[in-house]
């Protein structure tokens, strides 16, 4: 079997890049990491020698590229660990509250934009933004109703990996006093390789003005 290469852009930014991350370290598979940072825009012109799309992340094995964060992890899944839930049901509904991240929250995404070296701050936000804030909150205090924690489906899984980046937008822009999830947003930060990923990003010496609110 090859070694697996995740390609990723700065850890203080992309949201993207750490969800994966996140998932195969907590899952223990083992990989390299190759960094490229964000050029002016976000974005870069390197990334085109790895990434089809021009985008991180992207997850190489072998002769195998595999971009877009939900087809890493359904593949990681199939291939290494089981990163989703055991449980049919529960399963069912970790994909969809990560296919609704994948797909949706774009004012959370423009207004709060994920910054690991942030310091909390609260701004203020969008009605847009309120609303998806809301959304977000009703997902992780259902998901934590019916599993009894101590993630959103009980163990971590993939769900968790693909919230992880709104963990650091509620915490360093302040946006929510909830007790059930300030709890959860605990139980997140805590974990080795998300203290890792932000201890990281602290040591980065790029700044993207764009990503700076």
């Amino acid at each position: 079997m090859s070694r697996l290469t995740l390609f990723i852009a700065n850890k203080t930014y992309s949201s993207w890049s750490f969800r994966p991350w996140l998932a195969m370290r907590m899952a223990g598979i083992e990989f390299d990491e190759e960094l490229v940072p964000f050029s002016d825009g976000g974005t870069n012109p390197a990334f085109r020698a790895f990434s089809p799309t021009g985008k991180v992340p992207v997850l190489r094995d072998g002769d195998l590229v595999i971009w877009e964060t939900l087809a890493i992890l359904e593949y990681l899944a199939e291939t290494h660990s089981a990163l989703w839930p055991a449980d049919t049901s529960a399963r069912a509904r970790a994909r969809a509250i990560s296919s609704e991240m994948h797909a949706g929250f774009q004012a959370l995404r423009n207004e709060c934009p994920m910054n690991m070296r942030r310091p909390q701050r609260a701004i203020p936000i969008s009605a847009a933004a309120q609303a998806d804030v809301a959304r977000i909150t009703d997902i992780w205090t259902s998901a934590l109703a019916q599993s009894r924690g101590p993630f959103l489906y009980g163990e971590f899984s993939a769900a968790d990996a693909m919230f992880a980046p709104v963990v650091n937008r509620f915490d360093v822009y302040a946006l929510t006093e909830n007790a059930e999830i300030l709890a959860y947003m605990e139980r997140m930060k805590a974990l080795p390789p998300y203290q890792e990923w932000a201890d990281a990003s602290r040591q980065e010496p790029w700044v993207v003005a764009e990503e700076e609110h």
